[in-house]
């Protein structure tokens, strides 16, 4: 790309139409929210009354939840600044902002109505179907709007931003061409290049940027752009002081680009503590809500499903002994959260125990595998013990499936950020699992998929995901594929 390439034409006036519209995008995609709500409501309650009274029900009651529950949800997601442009540009993670919101919403109104003492004014049978139909309905409500008003701003007919961007050529050119503002909403009103440090003007550096920066923030001012973004390298903290100081007294946001560094990360976020201000570019996989929450689903899952399949256990643990000679047990190293090492529990499969510095895998039609154990392997069976190391904390239900020690070493060095995934406990079960990446990894280019897998999981968990994943295990055919 080349400046030639950028286009600094003022806006049409069909784009100057639709770029007036930014203000009103916060107040119409609440409204739009609201509106969702109410049909939900009004819907449930038809159809409820319908099916079980023959009658439409009361309207003023309906009405009044209807009215509680999108007032509690427009202003849920008021609080939590969901109504500004720049959060409808992306359709990363709209679903589940939406579903965090109305979950929200739920048990407020329970609060509200409990509080109030109201609560029999309401059929809890209506609350509940409300709630439940709205999971989908407002999931989809929610991506559709996104995609509407994502579309219109790739195609130049909604304006986020008309930005000024100042700072030499190779980084300006650089931001542009890696970042492409025009697909995110962004109209570039102009550029302004500093050239305070060509030759021709070398002998006085200082004067060519203070000349460069008054010439760049008269066109700034006269073309009234909504933001400044200043494409200089965070290391020139004299230029950017400068630049800061040029653009100071003109009413714009003063951005600075990223540094090429930022680009590898999806939430780079400033932190504040008293007086320090840091750029977090990641942080543990889970916070400590999250690890209370997945550790409470872990110890409960685990010791029903324990329960529930001791027989299985038994019987399993009988055919096993009856097979062939060895243990009922396969006890093996694995690394685990944080790459502490831990012993995991699998029924045995096979005839021998490998637990050294050579470990070789298991390959379909393996003569190793005993009878009962191909079948184990096929149904996945072999892994139920794995609830043990669940319950006593060293594993959870779901995650990265934990290699042999051996295996993790060699995969180390020829994977890049393959020891990422220890960055969560190993699961029983996992994302890569579910998607047919299980059995032997004969080649690097396998594993390096499966552990694509395994960092698509950590980087978006949550318990409803963990809970779709046990789903699968059980009943998606890929789940099975590929067993040794």
């Amino acid at each position: 790309m080349s400046v030639n390439d950028l286009d600094f034409a003022p806006l049409s006036p069909a784009e100057e139409r639709f770029s007036g519209w930014r203000p009103w995008i916060g107040v119409t995609t609440a409204a739009i929210d609201a509106a969702v709500v109410m049909l939900v409501v009004a819907a449930v309650t038809v159809a409820y009354h319908l099916a079980v009274y023959h009658s439409l029900g009361d309207p003023r009651t309906g009405t009044e939840l209807a009215l509680m529950l999108a007032s509690i949800f427009v202003f849920t997601n008021l609080l939590r600044g969901r109504y500004q442009l720049a959060n409808y540009l992306s359709t990363r993670r709209q679903a589940a902002s939406a579903f965090a919101a109305w979950n929200i919403t739920l048990v407020a109104f329970i609060a509200i109505v409990f509080m109030a003492k109201i609560v029999d004014q309401y059929s809890r049978a209506v609350v509940l179907v409300t709630y439940l139909a709205g999971v989908p309905v407002i999931g989809l409500a929610r991506s559709a709007v996104v995609r509407a008003v994502s579309l219109a701003s790739k195609t130049g007919r909604l304006t986020a931003e008309r930005v000024f961007i100042i700072g030499r050529e190779p980084e300006v050119m650089s931001f542009v061409s890696r970042h492409q503002p025009w697909n995110m909403g962004f109209a570039i009103v102009d550029v302004a290049f500093l050239r305070s440090n060509d030759a021709r003007r070398i002998n006085d550096p200082a004067a060519a940027l203070k000349a460069d920066l008054t010439s760049a923030a008269a066109r700034c001012r006269q073309l009234r752009p909504d933001a400044v973004f200043i494409a200089v390298p965070w290391a020139d903290q004299e230029t950017i002081d400068a630049c800061v100081d040029a653009f100071m007294n003109l009413p714009v946001a003063i951005h600075l680009t990223p540094e090429r560094i930022m680009d590898r990360f999806d939430n780079p976020h400033i932190v504040r503590i008293g007086s320090l201000a840091s750029l977090r570019l990641t942080r543990p996989a889970l916070n400590p809500v999250e690890i209370i929450a997945k550790r409470g689903f872990d110890l409960v899952a685990a010791s029903l499903i324990l329960i529930v399949t001791l027989p299985l256990l038994l019987l399993v643990a009988l055919l096993i002994r009856l097979d062939s000679p060895g243990p009922v047990l396969f006890l093996q190293r694995r690394y685990g959260f944080n790459q502490q090492a831990f012993r995991i529990v699998k029924f045995r499969t096979m005839t021998t125990s490998d637990d050294g510095d050579v470990i070789l895998q298991a390959r379909r039609n393996d003569p190793r595998i005993t009878r009962i154990g191909r079948f184990l392997r096929r149904y996945n069976l072999d892994e139920l013990p794995q609830l043990l190391n669940v319950i006593s904390g060293q594993m959870s239900l779901v995650g990265p499936r934990p290699h042999a020690l051996a295996h993790d070493h060699e995969f180390q060095r020829k994977i890049a950020l393959y020891a990422r995934r220890h960055n969560v406990k190993p699961g029983i079960t996992g994302w890569a699992q579910v998607n047919g990446f299980r059995g032997e990894t004969d080649t690097d280019e396998k594993m390096a998929r499966r552990i694509a897998c395994d960092h698509w999981y950590i980087d978006n968990w949550s318990l409803w995901l963990d809970l779709a994943i046990l789903l699968r295990t059980v009943f998606s055919a890929k789940a099975y594929r590929n067993a040794g």
